[in-house]
């Protein structure tokens, strides 16, 4: 009995493999909005019906889609983080965002459901936040490590955030604890900064501009980590 259902469910396992890699192809010849679940089940060789006992929506399947690429691009920046010495603050955030750009040119079509525009008509569920926060779990990790040490030495020059912040601020703190307002500020532009790079690269905005794009990537994040007050070496 007990063999029978490890069976059934090794059977379930697998074509819901089937299925989101299926959806995962879709994502790249039609877009998120595109996804058609009687599709999927066409390709499969499944009655129409027989998929939803799988996903009973097009909403829990793009649901799907979305934590499991938040959860992919989140164990690249921990295995990323990891491989550094933990007191190499600079190198760590090099380290994190080169691991956020190598995951998005290898998964340019699902880089665009989680940073890309909204699907129309769909609602992200709670459920999405925590493997969505992951990658800045681990960025925040590294600014309030590097806060405690001393070592975050951000440039002069800046205007201070706006009072209006503080709130936001103390919101944002909960994922790099001990940051003053005015470092967790930079903190966001240097995040955004990265994804932005990474948006104009991918959606085409570089082409016939930029070449040599790795380097420059190089470039960007040394600044962004300077702007936050990380070691330039």
């Amino acid at each position: 009995m007990n063999a029978g259902r490890t069976a059934r469910e090794r059977a379930r396992a697998q074509l819901t493999r089937e299925i989101t890699e299926i959806a995962r192809r879709q994502l790249g010849t039609e877009g998120a909005g595109g996804l058609n679940l009687r599709a999927i089940a066409r390709e499969l060789g499944m009655v129409s019906s027989a998929i939803y006992r799988y996903y009973p929506s097009r909403d829990e399947l793009l649901t799907a889609l979305i934590i499991d690429a938040y959860t992919a691009v989140g164990e690249a920046v921990e295995r990323a983080d990891a491989a550094r010495d933990p007191d190499d603050h600079a190198g760590r955030w090099r380290a994190v965002c080169h691991a956020v750009r190598d995951w998005a040119l290898a998964h340019p079509h699902e880089y665009a459901l989680i940073y890309g525009s909204p699907v129309p008509g769909y609602q992200a569920p709670a459920d999405t936040v925590g493997p969505a926060v992951r990658d800045t779990v681990v960025y925040g990790r590294i600014l309030a490590s590097a806060y405690a040490a001393g070592v975050l030495t951000p440039p002069d020059g800046f205007p201070a955030p706006p009072p209006s912040f503080a709130g936001d601020a103390d919101a944002v703190r909960e994922l790099m604890p001990g940051l003053p307002d005015d470092l967790v500020a930079r903190a966001i532009a240097a995040w955004t900064g990265l994804f932005g790079f990474l948006s104009f690269e991918l959606f085409g905005q570089f082409a016939n501009v930029i070449d040599d794009r790795a380097t420059l990537f190089e470039h960007q994040v040394r600044t962004l980590g300077r702007l936050v007050g990380l070691p330039a070496s």
